[in-house]
């Protein structure tokens, strides 16, 4: 099926209602579920979009916008005020792309342009919030959207996505060289995954084929030290277009989308036992929203209430 036949009949059957069936988690649940507050909505609903911290500010970037037309819109949220503010829009409107925060500053990698016809874009942009500017950098070697990234040691992993098809690349960037590398692949292909780093490993999580494709409950574990990736205890759940971030040394996983349906659920993954628990749910489920740790909390903004196109504002940050 196209792009262009499934974004329509997603739009028409999503505006219905009749997709919004939401999944809760199978995973035993955890003793000290944590809780949800329920924050300043973001002034533009989007979803697909890349979320990433600099400086205390948690910062949403670009999406689908108004007519789920690709955009450049950044807004920024500061958790002392609980109040947003909008920054320069990226200098490429995408929707799915990757973002990062990392020395104080934040990097946007690939993404799709187009609403029906989707391109996959090979670009990497840098924004300084001490100029208030967006630069471009140099290109990733492969062009992608759908994709995750997650910093360590200096350096940003971008994993899988999508361009034709689903993808299993592992590109590593260094943005004090300014300069790409081939990382080892991961051993599944896929998009619409969620990538994190922690404990001195990058976790890939989940993921799918396409709408109607393949979806994984995969956990692959990449130990930069040895260059190689390992399996770890799949998640409850397989989904696509989950987020994931990671507070206090353990992993937490929010939301994601089947064809049918779209998940509430909050696991966390703690490195120590291997072992999956639930959490409080998500008082809104969502699909391709992000998610950031800033202080004791975990942020996640925008996103689809529906299956498929269901674009959102909300704003949920959730305490351990």
């Amino acid at each position: 099926m196209s792009h262009a036949i499934l974004f329509s009949l997603l739009a028409i059957v999503g505006l219905s209602g009749c997709l919004a069936v939401t999944t809760p988690s199978t995973a035993p649940e955890d003793q000290a579920p944590g809780a949800w507050r329920t924050l300043a909505a973001m002034p533009s609903a989007r979803q697909e979009v890349a979320v990433a911290e600099a400086g205390g500010k948690v910062y949403v970037i670009g999406g689908f916008g108004e007519g789920y037309e690709p955009t450049g819109i950044v807004e920024v949220y500061d958790p002392a005020t609980d109040r947003w503010e909008s920054r320069p829009p990226l200098p490429l409107a995408v929707h799915h792309p990757a973002a990062v925060g990392l020395n104080g500053r934040i990097y946007v990698m690939g993404g799709f342009t187009g609403r029906l016809s989707q391109t996959a874009q090979d670009s990497t942009f840098e924004y300084d919030p001490a100029t208030n500017a967006w630069r471009r950098r140099a290109a990733m070697p492969t062009a992608r959207g759908a994709l995750a990234a997650a910093a360590l040691d200096g350096r940003i992993h971008a994993l899988g996505g999508a361009a034709e098809w689903a993808l299993n690349t592992h590109e590593v960037y260094d943005p004090a060289a300014d300069r790409w590398s081939h990382g080892r692949r991961m051993p599944t292909a896929r998009d619409h995954l969620a990538a994190v780093a922690v404990a001195g490993k990058v976790y890939a999580i989940g993921g799918r084929t396409s709408f109607f494709g393949t979806k994984y409950a995969s956990v692959e574990i990449y130990d930069p030290a040895g260059d190689r990736w390992q399996t770890g205890t799949p998640l409850p759940n397989a989904r696509g277009g989950l987020a994931a971030s990671a507070l206090q040394g353990r992993l937490y996983v929010f939301g994601g989308e089947l064809p049918f349906r779209i998940f509430n659920a909050v696991e966390m993954y703690d490195p120590a036992t291997d072992r999956w628990s639930a959490k409080a749910p998500m008082p809104t489920a969502r699909h391709g929203m992000g998610a950031v740790a800033v202080g004791s909390r975990i942020y996640v903004p925008g996103g689809g209430v529906r299956p498929g196109p269901g674009r959102s504002n909300v704003l949920e940050a959730f305490q351990p």
